[in-house]
């Protein structure tokens, strides 16, 4: 395979397109790798089956590029004309090169991040959504005192959940990440003769294990698999990356004066986790994982702490005679003495004359009897080890070594600040019929009495939670979050629950019992919610003792398969104004739990875009959101883009609340209220015309891999709640996003408004409101990226194996329909025209998706015919390759 791209885009007038607009550095990545794999195409499939790819590149490149042509049925008769074994080995060969495009426009994109930095002096004002930038913006407006009284407040919550939507396998993962490795020597360096061939060598020999590494999981991985697959980034790059986050603002902030005076900065990301502990709908999440969650990820940090203390203790080589103990340092030492005069002994003798750095070794065994429950020795909790540290730091400043107190001892501190000895916080979340459907038969039979499994279960998760907190402390899991709070009694029955689960209320865990309104209905009874839980005692307790902080979840994914993505936008933005205005009347802090997805019809797109475009007084200064599936990996598998995404996501939280941005969201939304109805009541009307329409639920299991996608072993969570397609009230969201987006459709993501923007009519005013509206043009932007990566001609193919042309022609109509609007008021001659690198890389990926989805569209027609035994076997296997393909080339999944 090589890098010949598409010169047009399809549906549109010859426009010229990317190939002559991407870099030349990602154009000689690309170039290499895909000729690499065709190499070890070549090598593992003969000729013939290079040949077979290349043909099939060939004709859906010039069906792109020439859309009137007859390229793409020609390709559907290859397709159609290969063996099984012939297809399944196009479709890897075809995800291998979207996994290798992928790794090379990510290293890129790290190229740029480094060269960018490169150009800018030394604490210099970075541009463009930078922390430095805000908080220079913030302080013009507030004042800088109260600017940085904002900045110590700021908090940055990321979630790590386990939704089904990572196609892509950990051991690929693992030879994606050696590859990039490769191209950085191969670009850090000036490789040369041997050294080149050497690289070459092992390049190849990566992605020759790529290809022979089946693209699709024997089996589904567990709960624990997740959780190990998620805290892989703690390991990467999140330990070290939050501190230098911290660092760089530091020193921007302090400028001369870093490193010899106490940071401004105080940690603001706080890391947490659903894996492990989510349980709704996922039966495989039991009491015992959730134990087993915490205790892997508290060893992970633990180790962590353990081995970078280790390291700065061994580094700490700073004499008596220069540098000598303060009276704090040595009571520390004699405390340490009576602990063990073991472990004393040998870090004195690895020490003469070197005080800090013998406590420091000390300090680093106590971590190490820590992980080992050794309880002699082990602290009680991360309390005690920064309490420690800060002696050092301070005897060390006391000593006049400032820079050895505020360099690698602070940046220490900040991570045991930041992660404690539990890693992230553990947060449990269960279906609130769950909790109904338990005290109902404890009410019954008596909490002793013989209860159903699922009953004792719920008891036995709250013991998991009291043990959580009783080894790693109530930072490690305290909040608990009711999927489909309904009315106060949901959330009563959490902390009702809590205490009959252990013999003496008293024992209970601490609890933040957490609503997740989810539906329209929800969302619209929100605040009467809220206002009605004030009144358990519970929650009066625990505002008492949390300092009146109160968490709300809103849910993207089922209010938008609800009313579809228009509506739902507007209904979280209406919701999230009232919640925010009900805590200000409590003098309550609140924080607003945005349970964001990675696809456009979760709530996804750019986060700090997201964060500017919230109303005022939602955020003030805190936000935390999900991260989910592939976006782990994506946000945070390298640590540039990690420092990055973090960077912008905080800055955008830090600017939310300055009062130009308030002041300009809420004009903008009383100016728009009208356009805002309109849309709301359109759009809404529209989507229940065709998701109610008779049969649409059997139709869209007929038209998508619906069904199929619950067989990918991609998750360990069920795609459905227990109910067929009969009904799509308990199809999980994240399947009806997926199956939308394989077929190529992304209808998620903009069902609706293309009726709803041609009802109101005024194009001028339609963008106006884009360019003075950041709800809107968040709204739209995001719909015109879905429209992107979405296909009419490959999309006709999907629907017509539904044999419903009504149904079909309600979802292409609205589609044009949708496409023209969104394009008028953006004036964009095709989607992502003016957003150059996104736009590129769609545009370049489009043709190479048509072919997996060709594939995918010939296993469907074979599995609809009534394909039985092995060749239906088969057959699903080839459709399951090319699910894992599309995937790959979209790069958004569930």
């Amino acid at each position: 395979m090589n890098d010949n791209l598409p010169l047009e885009s399809p549906n549109g007038s010859g426009r010229v397109l990317a190939r002559h607009d991407v870099p030349g550095p990602l154009r000689d990545d690309v170039r290499l790798l895909g000729g690499l794999l065709g190499t070890v195409l070549r090598e593992t499939g003969g000729p013939e089956l290079l040949a077979d790819v290349e043909q099939l590149r060939e004709l859906v490149i010039r069906a792109y590029d020439e859309p009137g042509s007859d390229a793409l049925a020609t390709a559907e008769q290859l397709v159609e004309g290969l063996s099984l074994e012939r297809a399944e080995q196009v479709a890897r060969a075809f995800t291998c090169y979207f996994h290798l495009a992928n790794l090379a426009e990510e290293y890129h994109r790290v190229r740029v991040l480094r060269e960018r930095e490169a150009e800018f002096a030394t604490r210099a004002i970075t541009p463009d959504d930078s922390l430095p930038e805000a908080f220079e913006q913030l302080s013009a407006e507030v004042g800088h005192e109260e600017a940085l009284r904002r900045l110590r407040a700021l908090e940055f919550r990321p979630v790590l959940t386990a939704h089904p939507t990572e196609a892509r396998r950990r051991a690929v993962s693992g030879a994606v990440r050696r590859i990039s490795n490769l191209l950085d020597e191969r670009d850090g360096r000036r490789l040369g003769g041997t050294s080149l061939a050497e690289n070459d060598r092992r390049l190849i020999a990566e992605i020759d294990t790529m290809w022979r590494t089946a693209p699709v999981r024997e089996q589904k991985p567990s709960p624990l698999d997740e959780v190990r697959t998620a805290l892989g980034v703690f390991d990467a790059t999140l330990f070290d990356v939050f501190p230098a986050v911290y660092r760089r603002l530091d020193d921007w902030l302090l400028g001369d004066r870093a490193g010899r005076e106490e940071p401004l900065v105080r940690p603001f990301v706080s890391l947490g986790t659903w894996i492990g502990g989510d349980r709704d709908g996922n039966p495989n999440v039991t009491a015992e994982v959730t134990r087993q969650a915490a205790a892997i990820a508290s060893e992970r940090a633990l180790a962590a702490l353990e081995h970078e203390t280790r390291r700065i203790g061994r580094q700490l080589t700073l004499d008596q005679e220069g540098t000598p103990a303060s009276d704090g340092l040595r009571a520390l030492w004699q405390r340490q003495r009576q602990l063990s005069e073991a472990v004393t002994v040998a870090a004195a003798a690895a020490s003469p004359g070197e005080p800090h750095r013998a406590v420091m070794l000390v300090v680093a065994e106590r971590i190490a009897a820590t992980r080992a429950r050794d309880a002699d020795l082990a602290y009680v909790g991360p309390e005690q080890l920064e309490a420690d540290l800060r002696v050092v730091q301070d005897s060390l400043l006391a000593a006049g070594a400032q820079r050895a107190a505020y360099g690698d001892v602070q940046q220490l501190v900040w991570q045991v600040e930041t992660f404690g000895f539990h890693l992230a916080e553990l947060e449990v979340r269960q279906h609130s019929q769950v909790h109904a459907a338990a005290l109902a038969e404890i009410a019954e039979k008596g909490v002793h009495g013989e209860l159903s499994e699922r009953t004792r279960e719920v008891l036995d998760t709250f013991r998991a939670l009291g043990s959580v907190q009783q080894r790693y402390g109530h930072r490690a899991a305290r909040r608990y979050i009711v999927s489909f709070t309904q009315k106060p009694e949901h959330l009563a029955a959490v902390y009702e629950l809590a205490e009959l689960a252990f013999a003496e209320p008293s024992e209970a865990p601490v609890i933040d019992a957490i609503p997740l309104f989810e539906t329209f209905a929800d969302l619209e009874a929100s605040v009467d919610i809220l206002e009605s839980m004030l009144t358990l005692p519970q929650v009066q307790h625990r505002l008492a003792q949390n300092g009146r902080r109160v968490e709300v979840m809103l849910g993207y994914s089922d209010s938008s398969k609800d009313v579809g993505p228009v509506s739902a936008t507007l209904a979280l933005h209406s919701a999230q104004s009232r919640i925010a205005a009900w805590a200000q009347r409590h003098d309550i802090t609140l924080t607003l739990f945005h349970g964001r997805g990675g696809a456009l019809g979760r709530g996804g797109g750019p986060a700090n875009r997201a964060v500017l475009a919230q109303p005022p007084g939602s955020v003030d200064g805190r936000f935390k959101l999900t991260e989910q599936g592939e976006v782990i990996l994506a946000r945070y598998g390298d640590p540039e883009i990690a420092s990055r995404h973090i960077e912008q996501v905080a800055a955008a939280t830090l600017l939310a609340s300055a009062p130009t941005t308030e002041r300009r969201n809420a004009e903008a939304t009383e100016r728009y209220r009208r356009l805002a109805a309109e849309l709301d009541e359109t759009s809404r009307h529209r989507f229940h015309e065709l998701v109610r329409a008779d049969g649409f639920p059997q139709w869209f299991a007929q038209v998508t891999p619906l069904e199929e996608v619950g067989l990918l072993p991609i998750g360990s969570r069920p795609a459905r709640r227990g109910l067929s397609v009969e009904s799509l009230e308990d199809l999980r969201a994240i399947p009806w996003v997926f199956s939308w987006s394989q077929a190529r459709i992304n209808l998620a993501g903009w069902y609706g408004l293309g009726t709803a923007l041609s009802a109101f009519g005024d194009l001028e005013e339609l963008r106006e409101a884009h360019r003075e509206w950041p709800l809107f043009a968040t709204l739209i932007d995001n719909v015109e990226m879905s429209l992107a990566k979405t296909d009419e001609r490959i999309a006709e193919r999907y629907l017509a194996l539904g044999e419903r042309d009504d149904l079909a022609e309600l979802v292409l109509t609205e589609l044009r329909l949708t496409r023209d609007w969104v394009l008028r008021i953006t004036g964009n001659a095709w989607p992502l025209a003016n957003r150059r690198v996104l736009g590129r890389a769609v545009q370049l990926r489009s043709p190479y998706v048509d072919a997996l989805s060709l594939l995918q569209v010939r296993a469907l027609r074979s599995l609809r015919a009534g394909a039985e035994g092995q060749q239906k076997d088969e057959v699903q296997h080839l459709l399951l390759l090319t699910v894992n393909g599309v995937a790959a080339g979209l790069q958004n999944t569930g």
